[in-house]
């Protein structure tokens, strides 16, 4: 699989050279810059995550620029955690190298449908097969590569992927939101209607979550993320509200002080608005 860089497309070509200008930027920064020289796998990981959510807010307001930024910011932390490995003496040592080729490996094992005899006609049998080499490689449970500080939304969202990819799934989409039903009224169960007391606020807390966790498994059914279903709605809900917020200080009003009924006049407002739906 690997080429000579002469027999390379340009296209080609320029990729690497810019790779290669990363890498050496890193270098300089890492033996000249106080800054970067301080840096630990520690310091960057909060970083790192906050890199990451960056990014995913670009990608939901589709801004392509933005998006293109982000990914470089994410590409340099990897080179960083790359050179801090490489700078350790014993046999915990790895570079940018190790990191790569260890994940061209990783695909092309993963994929013995491309790589080799298996057959996956469609991405549920893609994603079975996927699931069974882990379990060869050596993880004892499906579910174990689910990280455990995932949000829990995404976590339910993996867990249940996982389950999926390993067979244990329900059949019909109808057999789902069956449970969801069934899991409202277990939840409702829990409170008194007439007072909105909790009569058993631990039994109700762990009914909303099973509530949760059905909405979330028949979303999924079909084909909504709800990760970013709710960071669309909370995006909405905040442009809306600071329309609320801009629209009645220009009209001389404080919201401490307006109805809620006067409120709704301006959120009515603020849901025809262009991006506001």
């Amino acid at each position: 699989m690997e080429k000579e860089f002469s027999k390379l497309t340009g296209s080609r070509q320029e990729q690497l050279m810019a790779f290669d200008r990363l890498l050496t930027i890193m270098d300089e920064l890492r033996e000249q810059c106080p800054w970067d020289r301080k840096q630990t796998l520690e310091s960057l990981r909060h970083l790192t995550i906050e890199e990451t959510y960056e990014l995913s807010d670009s990608i939901l307001e589709n801004n392509k620029g933005e998006i293109r930024k982000e990914l470089g910011d994410l590409l340099l932390h990897i080179v960083f955690y790359a050179k801090i490995g490489s700078e350790s003496t014993d046999e915990t040592r790895f570079d940018i190298k190790d990191v790569l080729n260890g994940i061209c490996e990783k695909l092309i094992s993963r994929h013995p449908h491309i790589y080799g005899d298996a057959v996956a006609e469609d991405e549920n049998a893609v994603k079975q097969n996927w699931e069974k080499l882990k379990l060869k490689e050596g993880n004892k449970s499906v579910l174990s590569g689910v990280p455990g500080s995932l949000p829990a939304l995404v976590k339910a969202m993996r867990i249940q992927e996982k389950a999926r990819g390993a067979g244990f799934d329900w059949d019909e989409k109808q057999q789902v939101w069956e449970k969801v039903e069934e899991e409202m009224q277990e939840f409702k169960e829990h409170f008194n209607i007439e007072n909105g007391q909790a009569t058993d606020q631990a039994g109700a807390e762990g009914e909303f979550g099973d509530l949760l966790f059905s909405l979330v498994n028949y979303a999924r059914f079909v084909d909504i993320n709800p990760e970013t279903a709710l960071e669309r709605t909370n995006k909405k809900f905040i442009k809306r509200f600071q329309y609320l917020e801009e629209a009645s200080k220009a009209d001389g009003k404080s919201l401490s002080e307006m109805t809620l009924a006067e409120m709704d006049e301006y959120w009515n407002q603020a849901k025809v608005l262009p991006g506001n739906q």
